[in-house]
């Protein structure tokens, strides 16, 4: 069966068969760059559960590497697995979001060419659970989350807008950081940037 793939004419809408994003080495960097630095955001939170886990700064390490030019590979695999871990390690639900914040951060390298909505989590879930891990620090503050989205939007470069509008909105459910992530969804997908 021939493999469909999809193009993105000039004007930045895509041609022919939906079934597949065109996504350049560059624009994964930026996405990559985009979660890292909302995952450090959070960093603390999780380090002040787990002192002795490294494994989270790991992880958003190995995905600054990559977007700043490094290769995806083992390293970006290897870190994410072990922020998983220590999500299964923390002692507090915040510590944990802020270690799955971390895991996102590594996995955004690995965002699918794929034209569905559930790959919009490669892009932002660290947003999500970093601005999940907020909100429960603060007492389960719903408007601290939102603070952390609006932080995330501003943190989000053109290049990561442009990527995210190549895909469907955000998929429903998955609790409250399906929530989060549909809320920074549609504020980056209102966002307009000058040419």
């Amino acid at each position: 069966m021939p493999k469909l793939s999809s193009a993105i004419g000039e004007d930045g809408t895509m041609t022919g068969d939906a079934s597949e994003i065109v996504l350049s080495k560059q624009d994964l960097r930026e996405v990559t760059a985009f979660a890292a630095v909302c995952a450090e955001a959070v960093l603390e939170i999780f380090e002040a559960d787990q002192p002795d886990d490294s494994r989270p700064r790991e992880a958003i390490g190995a995905a600054w590497e990559f977007a700043r030019g490094g290769e995806r590979g083992k390293s970006l695999r290897d870190t994410a697995s072990g922020a998983l871990k220590a999500a299964k390690s923390a002692d507090t639900a915040a510590a944990r979001e802020a270690a799955w914040a971390a895991m996102s951060a590594a996995g955004a390298a690995y965002l699918h060419p794929l034209a569905k909505a559930t790959q919009v989590k490669h892009i932002l879930g660290a947003g999500a659970y970093a601005a999940r891990a907020a909100e429960l620090v603060a007492g389960d503050d719903g408007s601290v989350g939102a603070e952390h989205v609006e932080q995330a939007v501003h943190r989000a470069t053109p290049v990561v807008v442009d990527v995210l509008k190549r895909f469907p909105a955000a998929p429903s459910g998955s609790g409250r950081v399906g929530e989060l992530i549909r809320m920074l969804d549609a504020e980056l997908r209102s966002l307009t940037f000058a040419e």
